[in-house]
């Protein structure tokens, strides 16, 4: 219960897109996790109790029974065992794949409002309302199926020498007229998706030719 207590009480903002797994906590790991980070200064510190929290892709740290936020416009990157972030917009972004010095990162988030909806249909709340502080009290959770997070995706480009958001009216005015021309044939086919890493992958290497 202190586990279901301290996940919700995370969550502060709203954010929405289509969702692509679920998890049942708002943060990349089920445990904190050692990290090095690297600063803008170029030092790196090593931390011991390190997480990413999905609400906006950010670091959290525990400082003794505190769990903080990290400032996230001092940091460059963060080192876990298993992957490299790097800082784009203050939020914590990994690679997906390169081609020809050009790169595909993911930032993922997951999904508030489909939480809520999910946890209004399988849970029993009484005198609260989803969005004020919980009470343990009253929280009467059927199992960890009831309350997973819906977890989406956002896509940058790493696109001659900046990041660019992988959106269709960012990407455009990017481009020459010979590009446009293949972008536009390229997200018309019937297999394109922008959640797709392959589909956004052959995207990068059109744009990159």
């Amino acid at each position: 219960m202190k586990r279901i207590y301290f996940c919700l009480l995370l969550m502060m903002a709203s954010v929405g897109a289509f969702a692509q797994k679920q998890t049942t906590v708002p943060m990349l790991y089920k445990s904190f996790k050692p990290s090095v980070i690297t600063l803008n200064t170029g030092r790196k510190v090593r931390q011991s109790h390190t997480n990413v929290y999905l609400k906006n892709s950010v670091l959290l740290y525990l400082k003794g029974e505190y769990t903080m936020e990290a400032e996230m416009k001092n940091i460059l990157a963060v080192d876990f065992e298993d992957r490299h972030f790097i800082n784009i917009n203050n939020q914590l972004a990994y690679m997906v794949d390169s081609v020809g010095g050009n790169v595909l990162y993911c930032v993922e988030l997951f999904d508030r409002e489909a939480f809520e909806r999910n946890l209004q249909n399988n849970v029993n709340i009484s005198n609260m309302e989803i969005g004020e502080m919980i009470n343990i009290g009253t929280l009467d959770i059927n199992n960890e199926k009831d309350w997973k997070l819906p977890v989406f995706k956002h896509f940058y480009f790493f696109w001659k020498g900046e990041y660019v958001k992988v959106h269709e009216r960012d990407i455009l005015r990017k481009l020459n007229k010979e590009q446009r021309v293949m972008f536009k044939r390229m997200v018309a086919l019937p297999d394109f998706s922008w959640q797709s890493e392959k589909s956004l992958m052959q995207l990068l290497k059109a744009i990159t030719q």
